[in-house]
This record gives structure tokens, sequence and C-alpha cells, in this order.
């Protein structure tokens, strides 16, 4: 029977960071990356829209984001001259209405607090910098001036995947579909076509899958699929200095080369997880709420030209929108990198780094991921994160 001390659940950005942090951090043992979806068609990773904030409600997702952003700006002094993700650092403007003013408000002073570049505007202010924008029924806005923007994510993902193979970690193509626990510890996991495996520990980063993964052990986790739908669309004008706009009504917009991207909204038909297999964008969410709300904040796109559509799933955290990060309580060979509810890609890095100091010293070193715990699942207390986008 084949044996690693780690087995890796999920292969996108979040297994592939556990497993290469892992080694940075000096962890000598087998580690097994095991990855079902290998090309990556159907990941969480690669479908998403691939950006990157600090435009949070709560300090320890900042600081998590951050961590990414200064892994960016170090990419190739850590993966090689040749390293690069296409980062766009046209930030962020979150608007909000007079309703969502207080919050707005609110995490705008969490980000202030650490250290954040981005600016509070009123209307008037926002009208000045952006032309473009209708600032009617609009109370303000925060805009980050530097530190988010978006990128490639399968740049991202190969940078990571590529380095593993130097790293002495087994890749492997196949599905994880029991695992077997023993005196409160996780000792094998059965793969479909590799049959048992013994292992020292499990890591689940199984993205929209986590919540099924846990299930296997027999731990309830509150994690599934939710539909995200990405629509392509041409306009006329061009907007260079457009960040990633978040309207008040949940519609976010960005430029992509020579076309725009758009979504959101989905919070209208949010209440049931997606069937995993269902990856059909869903075009009535864009002729009904996407397109109108588009060209009621910005005039020039009451005339565009739809493309082409994708969807992706988020791995949705039903009780707070928010990570599970670090082991099971009782199962302690069990550790979770779940739920993160839109975000995951933006901070996997950091918690790969924040597992492997967990796993080889002990104790989270560079930031403090205590507060994601699964203890709070347990309790049902939430650590909500307000700004999901």
């Amino acid at each position: 029977m084949a044996s690693y001390d780690i087995v890796i659940i999920g292969g996108a950005i979040m297994g592939a960071s556990a497993a290469y942090f892992l080694r940075e951090e000096g962890f000598a043992g087998s580690i097994a990356v095991v990855e079902r979806d290998p090309q990556f068609a159907n990941s969480a990773t690669t479908l998403s829209a691939a950006s990157i904030r600090q435009q949070f409600s709560i300090p320890e997702n900042i600081r998590l984001s951050r961590f990414t952003l200064d892994l960016f700006r170090d990419l190739k002094q850590r993966f090689g001259p040749e390293a690069d993700i296409g980062f766009r650092e046209n930030g962020y403007l979150i608007l909000a209405g007079q309703e969502g003013l207080p919050i707005l408000e609110a995490n705008y002073a969490v980000q202030i607090d650490e250290g954040a570049d981005v600016v509070l505007e009123r209307p008037e202010a926002l009208q000045q910098r952006f032309p473009w924008l209708s600032c009617e029924g609009l109370s303000a806005g925060t805009y980050g001036r530097s530190g988010e923007g978006w990128f490639d994510a399968h740049a991202l993902l190969g940078l990571f995947r590529k380095a593993l193979r130097q790293m002495n970690v087994e890749l492997i193509k196949d599905e994880v579909v029991s695992l077997e626990h023993r005196d409160s510890k996780i000792t094998s996991v059965t793969l479909a076509q590799g049959g048992q495996v013994e292992t020292g520990m499990v890591i689940n980063a199984a993205g929209p899958n986590a919540g099924c993964v846990a299930a296997l052990a027999d731990l309830p986790l509150p994690v599934e699929p939710r539909k995200r739908s990405v629509f392509v669309f041409e306009a006329q004008d061009r907007f260079e200095d457009m960040p990633l706009m978040v309207d008040p009504s949940g519609v976010w917009v960005r430029p992509e080369g020579a076309v725009y991207i758009t979504g959101g909204a989905e919070h209208e038909h949010d209440e049931l997880a997606a069937d995993p297999q269902d990856f059909d964008p869903d075009w009535n969410l864009f002729e009904e709420i996407i397109w109108p709300s588009l060209a009621a904040r910005v005039p020039a796109f009451e005339a565009i030209r739809p493309g082409r559509a994708w969807a992706g799933h988020y791995d949705f955290n039903t009780l707070d929108q928010n990570a599970v990060i670090g082991p099971h309580p009782e199962v302690t060979n069990f550790l979770f990198a779940n739920g993160f509810s839109g975000h995951g890609l933006q901070q996997a890095p950091a918690v790969g780094k924040a597992l492997a100091e967990l796993i080889v010293h002990g104790d989270y070193r560079t930031i403090d991921c205590s507060p994601f715990s699964y203890q709070r699942i347990i309790e049902e207390r939430p650590f909500r994160e307000l700004n999901v986008i």
C-alpha cells in the first residue's frame, strides 16, 4: 500500500500553495496532491474573475490578501525571471447607496487601520475622478489606489504547479472516494483509481467540493457550490482608468483587454446549492439585472455587444461567507482550507503559508488564522465577512 505523510485533496491554487509552502518551511516528509481535474477545466481557480483586493470588512482577510500582493511583487525572485501573471493594478471601486453607507464607512475604517491605500469619496469627487460614471443614487464609494486589481489565474497556478514538480511533491490524477479514521485520526484515503493510500495527515483543499470531502470523514462543513456567471461584452468606449467597479446592486464590471467582463447579483437567486455539473451561464441574469444596472451606472454601456460567457462555482460557506482554516479540534490530522466564498484565489498563498507554519512549527507565525478555525462551525458562531463580491 502506498503511503504519504500528507495527502492534499485538491490540486488547484489552494492545494498547490499548501504543498509549496510546506516545502519552503522545511517539511521533508512525503506529500501527495490529489486532483481529479488536472486540466482545471471546471476549477474555481481558473473560472474565477481572478482579482485581488484589500477592501474587506475584517482585518484578517485584508492581511491574507496583502500577503499575496507581496508575493505578486516578488514573483520573479520567487519563481524566476520569466514569471509573469499579467497583474493589472487598476484598483477596486466599491459604490454604496444611502442604505449601504454605514457599512461602507465601517469597512473603510478597518481598511485604513490595516494600512490599505484606499480613499472614500463622495459623489462629486467620484464624478471628477471617473467622468464616465453616473453617480445617481450614490452616497459614496471607496477606491483602492494601489494594491488591487486583476491577474491571470492560469499563469499563477502554473507557476505553483511547475515549482511543485521540482520540490519532490507527487501530483496524482485521481479522486478521493473515502477516508478511513481510527481513534480520532485519519489513517488512509481511498482513491477511485489508485486504491487505498495510508497517510498521516489530510488537507481539505477541495474548493466547492469541500463539504463532500469533509463528509467522507463524517465531519459537517457548511460549504457548498454556488454558481457564478461571467459575461464578456464589447463597447465603443474604452475606459483605460476603469477599476473593477462594484455597483450597489452587486453587479461588477472591469476591462479585460479590448473587451469588458461583468457579473454579480446572483444573490437574487442564491438560496440553494448549485448542481456541481451545472456550468451553463445564466443569461437571464445578464438580460434582466446585469445589463440594466451597467447602463444606469455607466451610460456608455447602454449600447454594448454581448459576447461569450462562462460559469464557475464558489466554495460558499453558508454560515458566514468566510474561510475555515486549520485542524478539526477532535480529528486533529484533518485540516481545512475551505469556504472562501469568492476570495480564495487571492488568499490561497497566504493560507498555504499559514498551514505550512502550523504543521512544521506548531503555530501561525506570519498571519494568525485562528479566528477562521473550525470551532466556530461547531458553535454556530459566525465570523462574518460583509464585503463579499
